[in-house]
């Protein structure tokens, strides 16, 4: 014979302050757990927005980022004019873009970071979508002039508009502030291509980006490229690209979430064990009037669980109530691909809470399945002895 249900809601409310105390403890938990856990999501949902579907991207052999490629301008001449290249009049939609770092001290910090420069030509605006100037205006070609991205521009010092920022020996006047679409050329600064050739004092261009017609065309040209044993160059979907620096970049916050959630989860496991074992000490009479009413051991021990089962899920939505300010709030992170700063949302998405409240539930499961085995086995006389 079961216990009634209303039979464990009555037990957490006369309990109730052991039964917040437990769930607040799962719940601190679960938030740490979670706020790791969404900024490893910020960065995916960043790095995965990034690259355009129908764009291919051209490195070199053996390259894994864009800061240690290398294309020269013979070959992005023969790149560009490849049959499947989308053309807008008779211009090729493909653009030669150039990657370098300058070190920039954060705002109110003595500290600071690398930030990514770019250099583009007038045709990588129309490959690159999202971008929005949203103060002052674009950089004019040929001119070292500067647009920052909002986010870069909020983090850094001296990187408002009118400032002056130092590439090498030469200054750079920053005229506009862009936004991306919460891309991750939100933590850039971009500058004209030829300007920083001569800057830099650099031949060739980091990478170059073409623009095809279908993913057929794509896949196609990709192997024609990466086959050709004169070239030496490797091609690859833009939003491949930037998937594989995905895993790179949040790969160690998602290891470092789970190990900071398992040392907690230990802790809160002990803690649900505890109130656990305090609940069967006071209830022990009433476990073997139980068992003379005629309710079995099964029931009593499914009754403690899901009474333990119950705090740990009040205890997980307290932990996402707890992370849930965080969502969309901007920070930023170290892109280990490219060394440098990697401005992002933390980004708490419904499936990232579902997880939150099976790891909450795991944690009641677990800590008092001991204490409910010990209260299921008690025998009848000795609990009404008690």
């Amino acid at each position: 014979m079961a216990l009634p249900i209303k039979y464990n809601l009555r037990n957490l409310i006369v309990r109730k302050g052991s039964t917040l105390a437990t769930a607040f403890t799962i719940g601190l938990t679960v938030a740490v757990f979670l706020m790791v856990m969404a900024l490893a999501r910020g960065i995916d949902m960043t790095l995965s927005s990034s690259g355009e579907p129908l764009n291919l991207i051209v490195v070199r052999e053996g390259s894994t980022a864009e800061l240690n490629s290398s294309v020269s301008r013979e070959q992005f001449n023969d790149l560009r004019y490849l049959d499947g290249v989308v053309r807008e009049g008779d211009e090729p939609l493909a653009s030669a873009e150039m990657i370098t770092l300058i070190y920039k001290p954060r705002k109110g910090m003595s500290q600071g970071s690398n930030v990514t420069v770019r250099g583009v030509q007038p045709m990588s605006f129309k490959l690159h979508s999202g971008f929005n100037v949203v103060s002052g205006r674009t950089f004019q070609p040929g001119l070292t002039e500067a647009v920052v991205s909002k986010r870069i521009s909020e983090r850094f010092q001296g990187l408002d508009v009118g400032d002056k920022f130092r590439i090498q020996t030469t200054d750079y006047t920053v005229v506009g502030v862009f936004e991306s679409s919460g891309k991750a050329f939100e933590s850039e600064i971009w500058v004209d291509l030829n300007s920083l050739a001569s800057t830099t004092k650099r031949e060739s261009f980091s990478t170059a980006l073409l623009r095809v017609r279908d993913e057929g065309t794509l896949a196609a040209l990709s192997k024609r490229i990466t086959d050709d044993p004169k070239l030496h160059l490797k091609a690859l979907s833009e939003r491949k690209f930037y998937e594989d620096q995905q895993g790179i970049a949040s790969g160690m916050l998602k290891g470092l979430a789970v190990f900071i959630a398992f040392i907690m989860a230990v802790g809160a496991g002990f803690a649900g064990m505890n109130t656990m074992y305090a609940a069967v000490a006071r209830r022990t009479k009433e476990i073997g009037t139980l068992r003379v009413l005629g309710f079995g051991r099964l029931s009593i021990l499914i009754a403690f669980l899901l009474e333990s089962i119950a705090v740990a899920l009040v205890g997980a939505t307290i932990g996402i109530l707890l992370a849930l300010p965080l969502n969309f709030v901007s920070t930023g992170s170290a892109n280990w691909a490219t060394f440098s700063e990697l401005a992002f949302n933390f980004r708490l998405t419904f499936d990232l809470m579902g997880w939150g409240l099976l790891f909450g539930a795991i944690i009641g499961f677990v800590g008092s399945l001991l204490p409910s085995i010990r209260a299921s086995r008690l025998r009848i006389v000795e609990a009404l002895r008690a």
